[in-house]
């Protein structure tokens, strides 16, 4: 159980004001107040945890250890319940993959942040919200996963302000990104396109560089007049985050309520045919550095283009433009922290 000068266990009777304090000192906030680690607190979260120690790997830039009693510190600094320390341990494992680019994402000028967004049983076990106001505040799960999520890249793999994180702006979602992939069966969800089974439980991470409200042409309830906007605000976040030069897309992703899947679905159009719609219209001039006057598909394949089911009543979609600087989601199944 950690117990040290950087990740300290407070007594039972100490002050809230003084724990702030000394936490603050330590640089191991987000601006917002924390709970205060306490034995009681940490045996609780690591309760059922049979190798707490184990290493999951090194979290950059600073190339800390990350372990389940690790992780759980900072969950608690979070305001975790236990439930959730497999989704936050999990998401930051998946950011530890190549494709994913953490190095790069930590250390940018840039925007981006990591997103988690959580599938299968797991999110009504932990009363995670898939509906209205999906990405905003109200929701303790999704909030508290995500911000334990970033504390972690910040306290574990030391990315802070000025240090290891150089971001010129930075954004809000580097305080929480998080939630839920929605249950409906007008598409299957992404875990189980990626081969989860449906009763599995699933972390995504995405290096997201902010979000962008989309609509439907007024009116209009034809598939194309639904997705057509994404295709411009893809093309338009291609444009402007290239500064000049070109940047192949592999990914993109977007978020889609149930009330617009549904209307595709009424006029006969499946997920594939989403997919391959935009695929197939993805080319656009627009480079000066490219002689053709096309930069190219803007993903890899049709099935690289990703609409998600979430969120609650209306027809507004979220596109969720990726870091321009080289990133690739990754979908892992949840930890099982009491297996050897």
């Amino acid at each position: 159980m950690i117990d040290s000068e950087e990740a300290p266990l407070f007594a039972e009777t100490t002050s809230w004001e003084d724990a702030q304090l000394r936490l603050e000192s330590l640089g191991l906030g987000d601006g917002l107040p924390l709970v205060p680690p306490t034995a009681r607190r940490m045996a609780r979260m690591l309760a059922g945890v049979t190798e707490p120690e184990q290493s999951y790997g090194l979290v950059p830039p600073l190339f800390g250890d990350l372990t389940a009693a690790a992780a759980a510190y900072q969950c608690v600094l979070a305001g975790c319940v236990p439930a959730e320390l497999p989704v936050v341990l999990t998401a930051v494992t998946a950011c530890l993959e190549p494709q994913f680019n953490l190095l790069g994402i930590q250390t940018t000028t840039g925007t981006p942040t990591v997103a988690v967004i959580v599938h299968g049983p797991i999110t009504s076990t932990l009363g995670m919200n898939a509906e209205t106001n999906c990405l905003g505040p109200g929701n303790r799960a999704n909030a508290c996963i995500g911000r334990a999520v970033q504390l972690l890249l910040t306290n574990i793999g030391g990315a802070r302000p000025g240090i290891g994180d150089m971001a010129t702006m930075g954004q809000p979602g580097k305080y929480t990104f998080c939630c839920a992939e929605g249950e409906d069966a007008a598409w299957p969800p992404l875990h189980v396109r990626r081969g989860f089974a449906p009763e599995q439980s699933a972390v995504t991470v995405l290096g997201v560089s902010g979000t962008m409200e989309v609509l439907p042409i007024g009116g209009d309830a034809r598939p194309q007049a639904i997705f057509g906007p994404v295709l411009a605000a893809m093309h338009g976040a291609r444009t402007a985050s290239s500064a000049g030069r070109l940047r192949l897309s592999g990914e993109q992703f977007f978020l889609v309520p149930p009330e617009l899947a549904h209307l595709a679905a009424k006029a006969g159009w499946t997920l594939a045919d989403i997919q391959n719609d935009l695929f197939g219209a993805s080319s656009a001039p627009g480079f000066e550095d490219d002689p053709a006057g096309d930069p190219g598909p803007l993903a890899c394949s049709a099935a690289d283009i990703h609409p998600i089911l979430t969120g609650g009543a209306g027809i507004k979609m979220t596109y969720l433009p990726l870091w321009a600087g080289g990133t690739l989601s990754v979908t892992s199944g949840l930890v099982d922290l009491a297996r050897p």
